[in-house]
């Protein structure tokens, strides 16, 4: 419970992420059908780019900061733009954006009316927050509960079609074995769902160890996909972000193909392995 995301707000991890989350939601808007999406770890929503929290650390002068710099969003490829059209809007076109939105956030602003969003946040703080933010909104429900029992609690929902969002602070050892554990039992309960799950790039051979976790649970339609500013040998510092996503929306691959090295790129990142592989495709083959 020591994690605190506004120390983070806007790194090199959060732009890759939250470039993927937009152009996926974007995805699920092309369809007038209602979804939904569940937030297993929510944090607070909403950060403040000049919060004494965020300049202390510097790192969205790493991150969203460098890759807007100079007009440095448009040499962005087409599946940015979800993501660069919201932070213009939550900005008011300001230049540099202190603003910057965390997934509820993200998920609220590409909502539509008929659309439904569910957030689990647990430390008390921070769900206090984030019902400040959302209140009045009757599209938004704010539960203070343990985002990992939000899954049972939560799934299937009433709609056929949506997300989740499934991105823990990563403090437990075991959270891996945590985290392929609640896909498996969400997916059991919700095998339509699209699923998008966060994961730090520290530590080659634990990466490895998740990927094959995944594969074991014969799960279909999963596509892994990494961005990484550092050699993968470099244990113990945060060398990369990666995502898992499941039932992703069609052409997915194509467009992280794309999106991923221009994001590499735009953050400087160097030169450590960046792209997206199936960890199993739509028959079920692993890769």
């Amino acid at each position: 419970m020591n994690y605190r995301h506004a120390f983070h707000a806007g790194n090199a991890a959060d732009v890759m992420k939250h470039a993927v989350l937009a152009w996926v939601l974007d995805r699920l808007r092309t369809k007038d059908a209602p979804f939904f999406v569940l937030d297993t770890h929510a944090g607070i929503g909403r950060y403040d780019l000049d919060d004494q929290a965020a300049t202390r650390t510097g790192e969205a002068l790493r991150g969203i900061r460098r890759v807007l710099a100079d007009g440095g969003a448009d040499r962005l490829p087409e599946a940015a733009k979800p993501y660069l059209d919201l932070l213009n809007r939550l900005n008011d076109g300001v230049s540099p954006i202190r603003t910057y939105p965390g997934s509820p956030l993200i998920t609220r602003m590409m909502m539509r009316e008929q659309d439904r969003l569910l957030l689990a946040e647990l430390h008390a703080e921070d769900v206090q927050t984030l019902r400040n933010l959302f209140r009045g909104d009757a599209q938004v429900a704010v539960h203070h509960m343990d985002g990992w029992l939000s899954l049972k609690a939560h799934l299937p929902p009433k709609e056929r079609r949506g997300l989740v969002i499934i991105d823990p602070p990563f403090e437990a050892p075991d959270e891996y074995e945590r985290m392929v554990a609640a896909l498996a039992l969400a997916h059991r309960r919700w095998a339509t769902g699209q699923y998008l799950l966060w994961y730090p790039v520290k530590d080659r051979a634990a990466v490895w160890k998740l990927h094959q976790m995944l594969e074991d649970t014969g799960i279909p339609k999963m596509l892994a996909a990494e961005l990484c500013w550092s050699d993968d040998d470099q244990s113990g510092r945060l060398n990369g972000s990666g995502l898992i996503l499941v039932n992703p929306p069609w052409k997915t691959q194509e467009a992280l193909s794309e999106l991923l090295p221009a994001l590499g790129t735009a953050l400087a990142a160097g030169n450590g392995p960046t792209g997206c592989r199936w960890i199993r495709d739509e028959s079920g083959k692993t890769a």
